[in-house]
């Protein structure tokens, strides 16, 4: 004879001891990133790159039965980023386990299906690319064809707008002008962050990709790889990134480093970490005297948007800090005294525009 009372407490241990598992395989493993500790550019990339590569490859057929986990809003809604409104009432939503899953579509709201955010054409639709969850999201199956194989980028007229404001049309970030597709501002920060790890899982994997308009096999072209950094930005990392990153860990046993460690991006690529000069593009600061030792100036870019103007600074090691700062005219005075010696990334946002510039302390 069982008994229930004994059976059910056993029961209710084992669901706890279960999520306890869980949560704890989802978090950071103690020393994870230390073989990347005091690297930057291509020696952080090659480091981190090693760190990641390697992961447990998962099925393309069976990635729709891990979204519920990955991928989900309370009540198993899709989490669907082509779809969805921040803050707002979405023009449609799916429900996960549901049938909702494509299928044919006519039209948005139809269905949703899986989407190759780095589109699997650029590496030939092969494994283990194919089937890596940190690039794949579930969409709209008819905006998910509407976007294509295309870029992301900006968009100033657009030749097409989603229900929810994704625009398809003529690409206006410098150094680009065809046809790209623009998320929203709120989840532009997430496709960024998932380039990243593209270009650092798969880098010097990438024999058999494809060049394109936006990359040279897994590394982004320079249009773009600042436009990234700039949508890193204006998007910092957010709740739903790192329960993803976490959920994905216990999948495929790596993570996202960009998601764990923002300023990763900043510390391998381009402006503000490059060598060009400062000044040298739309996006990077003036900041003098560099190096600096009690104060720095910095110049506000012309048309710089001084709502809500914050100013954040990022060391190497990924301590954040929000110094003192004055403005007099179209310059901005800041204390950089209580930094200890050593360099610095300087993020300066206003409104929708943000700017970077690298510091050194003395």
């Amino acid at each position: 004879m069982i008994n229930r009372s004994a059976y059910r407490t056993f029961l209710a241990t084992g669901v706890f001891l279960i999520l306890i598992a869980a949560r704890l395989l989802g978090q950071i493993p103690p020393g994870y990133y230390d073989p990347a500790n005091g690297k930057t550019g291509v020696a952080l990339q090659t480091a981190l790159h090693n760190i990641i590569k390697g992961h447990t490859v998962v099925s393309y057929s069976s990635i729709p039965g891990y979204f519920a986990s990955t991928d989900a809003k309370p009540g198993s809604v899709v989490w669907d980023m082509y779809s969805d409104i921040p803050g707002g009432t979405p023009p449609y939503i799916y429900h996960y386990n549901m049938g909702q899953e494509c299928g044919n579509y006519n039209g948005e709201g139809d269905c949703y299906n899986r989407e190759h955010s780095w589109p699997k054409s650029w590496f030939n639709d092969v494994p283990p690319m194919n089937s890596d969850m940190f690039h794949i999201y579930p969409t709209d199956g008819y905006v998910n064809g509407r976007r294509s194989n295309y870029p992301y980028g900006t968009v100033s007229s657009s030749s097409w707008t989603s229900l929810n404001g994704c625009k398809l049309g003529s690409c206006n970030w410098s150094g680009y002008s065809g046809t790209v597709f623009e998320p929203l501002n709120e989840y532009k920060g997430d496709f960024a962050r998932t380039y990243f790890y593209m270009s650092t899982r798969y880098y010097t994997e990438d024999g058999s990709w494809n060049v394109t308009d936006m990359t040279n096999k897994s590394q982004l072209k320079p249009w773009a790889l600042q436009m990234m950094l700039h949508w890193c930005s204006i998007d910092p990392v957010s709740t739903k990134e790192v329960n993803r990153n976490n959920a994905l860990y216990g999948i495929q046993h790596n993570r996202n480093p960009f998601i764990d460690h923002p300023e990763f991006a900043y510390q391998i690529w381009g402006n503000p970490v490059g060598m060009a000069e400062q000044g040298s593009n739309d996006h990077q600061l003036t900041v003098y005297p560099n190096p600096a030792t009690d104060h720095c100036s910095i110049d506000l870019p012309a048309g710089f948007n001084t709502d809500n103007l914050q100013l954040l600074i990022i060391s190497v090691t990924g301590m954040k800090f929000n110094p003192t700062w004055s403005q007099n005219g179209k310059t901005l005075s800041v204390d950089v005294q209580s930094l200890s010696k050593g360099i610095y990334f300087l993020i300066l946002t206003g409104g929708s525009d943000a700017f970077h510039a690298k510091l050194m302390k003395e």
